[in-house]
């Protein structure tokens, strides 16, 4: 067993101690030993959600042009693309690390700072990669589901790459305040304007929208660390703690 996932099981297992909370019956899941816990903070994300943020992501999404909400787009996408190029030459990755260097350097240049997605038109492929798939991609196991507040799904591995997630945010970067906060702002309004369609097909056809949801995020996680080629094993069982 390599180091980090000896690491990755030992704060697993401390977290679930911790925490304490854990669900039982036949129909627990194994890869969410939190739900009760995991559910209250859903349920205070969902308010807060449909009190505040939809509404303003809503009206953003009708009153803005939908030629600068891709602007907007892009130029958030051009800077994560910088991160990724991080995380690709840490994952020993030079294919897709070079992609992400060409992709930051076309759409600086050419694309007026990232606001237009010169690279893709030009077939250059995207390679999104964040801390938390670093550490998986060094066998750090994902551990238990978790819901944090505001934040949304997660899981103990990204959780615990959160920090070094946002030292990579070039937004974070940027020294006047009141512009710093208000990109912040913007990219969050963005990223909720661009998931109102597909909240509104969850409503309608999710029976219970927390394990939809937790079940699609502990799949989709799965599927990037592996880069879509994920071994036969279970994920459910990979993720659970052990």
């Amino acid at each position: 067993m390599s180091l980090a996932a000896y690491l990755g099981r030992w704060l697993t297992l401390a977290l679930s101690l911790a925490l304490g909370a854990c669900a039982t019956g036949p129909m627990a899941n194994p890869a969410d030993p939190l739900e009760p816990l995991n559910r209250a903070i859903y349920s205070f994300n969902d308010t807060v959600d449909r009190a505040v943020l939809k509404p303003v992501a809503t009206v953003y999404r009708d009153a803005t042009p939908s030629l600068v909400r891709r602007g907007v787009g892009n130029f958030f996408g051009n800077l994560e693309d910088v991160w990724s190029f991080v995380n690709n030459v840490l994952q020993f990755k030079g294919e897709a690390a070079a992609s992400s260097f060409m992709r930051v350097s076309v759409n600086t240049v050419f694309g007026f700072a990232g606001l237009l997605d010169v690279a893709s038109e030009m077939r250059i492929e995207r390679f999104t990669e964040d801390f938390g798939q670093t550490l998986g991609h060094w066998g750090v196991s994902p551990g238990p589901y978790l819901v944090l507040p505001l934040l949304g799904p997660s899981n103990l591995r990204d959780t615990a790459a959160l920090p070094v997630d946002w030292r990579g945010d070039a937004v974070l970067y940027v020294k006047e305040e009141p512009v710093r906060y208000s990109l912040i702002g913007l990219r969050v309004v963005d990223q909720r304007a661009e998931l109102l369609r597909a909240g509104t097909i969850l409503d309608q056809v999710a029976l219970d929208k927390y394990s939809f949801i937790r079940d699609a995020y502990l799949q989709r996680r799965r599927n990037l660390v592996y880069d879509g080629n994920p071994p036969e094993e279970d994920w459910q069982e990979e993720a659970a703690p052990r």
